[in-house]
């Protein structure tokens, strides 16, 4: 019994010193995303992505805080894709993209059990091949291996389910497909609905059900299914009124009808 008296009480030292390391900059960026989350607000991912990278200064060897940053950074480039065309940056795209994908490649060098971080590296590996078959040689293995461990350690996380369900939905040219990702996606909604029953720490990602709603809408437009497709849009809205990709997408079935 000494022996795991031992081993517990080095457990939970050490897990006592990584809540020590959560520096309240972190904690305030997280809080930061969460409003700009819900708002679906550039200038607060902007300003939560910046409280995240001066903390990830101060904790150089702490997983959580290089996951946060990419989580941060993998927004900012949803919010920039997601401007009307003419708005759009691409080279502003890409560079949030690439410093998201630096920042999660750090968090599972330092934690290889993050199945969040491995989903939305495989998540924006695949949005970089973007059906290009050079580039799929490239980062198809990439994508491989991360959603391999992403579900290997977290097949029961709604994020995991989400992002993978979106990586389907991308790479889906047959209605089967789609159908596929929808399932993965309608299981993630399942999930996420679950986790909210449960009070998360300030570091708990709580992050990813608006989205998932979204791109169960999108499933279903693409499916023919306009009616479920409107209902999810205007779920979306309920979570974010600020979202006009969801308002654009509820316009354009709404006339379809």
């Amino acid at each position: 019994m000494s022996g795991w008296l031992a081993i517990w009480t080095a457990l939970i030292a050490l897990l006592v010193r990584a809540e020590d390391r959560a520096d309240p900059l972190l904690v305030a960026g997280v809080a930061e995303f969460a409003a700009a989350y819900k708002s679906w607000d550039r200038d607060g991912f902007a300003k939560a992505a910046e409280l995240v990278r001066q903390a990830s200064t101060n904790t150089l060897n702490y997983a959580p805080c290089y996951y946060w940053l990419g989580v941060v950074e993998f927004h900012r480039m949803l919010h920039l894709r997601n401007l009307a065309a003419a708005d759009t940056n691409r080279a502003a795209v890409s560079s949030v993209m690439d410093a998201a994908i630096t920042a999660l490649e750090r968090a599972v060098e330092l934690g290889p059990w993050h199945a969040e971080s491995h989903a939305l590296l495989a998540t924006l590996y695949g949005m970089k091949i973007d059906r290009n078959m050079i580039r799929a040689v490239r980062f198809g293995p990439r994508v491989d291996r991360h959603r391999t461990h992403a579900l290997a350690y977290g097949a029961e996380n709604p994020r995991v389910q989400y992002l993978l369900g979106t990586c389907q939905f991308h790479t889906a040219k047959k209605p089967a497909a789609v159908r596929e990702a929808l399932a993965t996606l309608l299981k993630a909604e399942k999930l996420f609905e679950a986790e909210a029953k449960i009070e998360p720490g300030p570091l708990d990602p709580r992050w990813g059900y608006a989205s998932c709603l979204m791109f169960i809408g999108r499933a279903y437009e693409q499916l023919g299914q306009h009616n479920e497709a409107a209902d999810y849009y205007r779920r979306v809205l309920a979570q974010q009124a600020s979202n006009h990709l969801a308002r654009q997408c509820l316009t354009r079935v709404a006339k379809d009808n």
